[in-house]
């Protein structure tokens, strides 16, 4: 098989998606390949009742694509350091499963890495649900880098 051109990676802001991105970044980087990163969010309209709940700052992380913006560029830092060439972001409304595997199919690359924990807990996933969906439902090689 030859070296890598596109390498995706997913992240939701978190500590162990940022270590998924950090593998990613190395592969892509080793590679020669463009790190396309991806981020889900989930839409805007419930921040009545999660602020409530959680406080203003608890709810601006989880809720509107803001936070997967957020994501998105510590990611890309974190990648550039590592010494990628080329990133790509993609922020997208939805389920991190069907966005992930939706845009490494659109995009056609050629690795996925995922992280071993959930990409979205705050949903009240069971731990590592997100990864085995991913790892089911993706038209790709899947890399999964133990993060926990």
């Amino acid at each position: 098989m030859g070296a890598y051109q596109l390498v995706a990676v997913g992240t939701d802001g978190s500590d162990s998606s940022f270590r998924a991105v950090d593998r990613a970044a190395t592969v892509a980087a080793d590679s020669g390949a463009t790190l396309l990163i991806i981020s889900a969010y989930h839409p805007a309209k419930n921040t009545g009742a999660a602020e409530q709940a959680l406080g203003d700052d608890a709810a601006y992380h989880v809720v509107g694509s803001t936070p997967a913006e957020e994501a998105l560029r510590t990611a890309k830092e974190r990648a550039s350091a590592k010494g990628v060439g080329e990133v790509e972001t993609v922020a997208k409304e939805g389920d991190p499963i069907e966005v992930v595997t939706s845009v490494v199919t659109d995009k056609k690359a050629d690795l996925l890495v995922i992280g071993n924990r959930g990409l979205n807990s705050f949903s009240g996933r069971l731990l590592g649900s997100v990864p085995q969906g991913i790892s089911r439902k993706a038209p790709t090689d899947v890399l999964i880098v133990h993060t926990t």
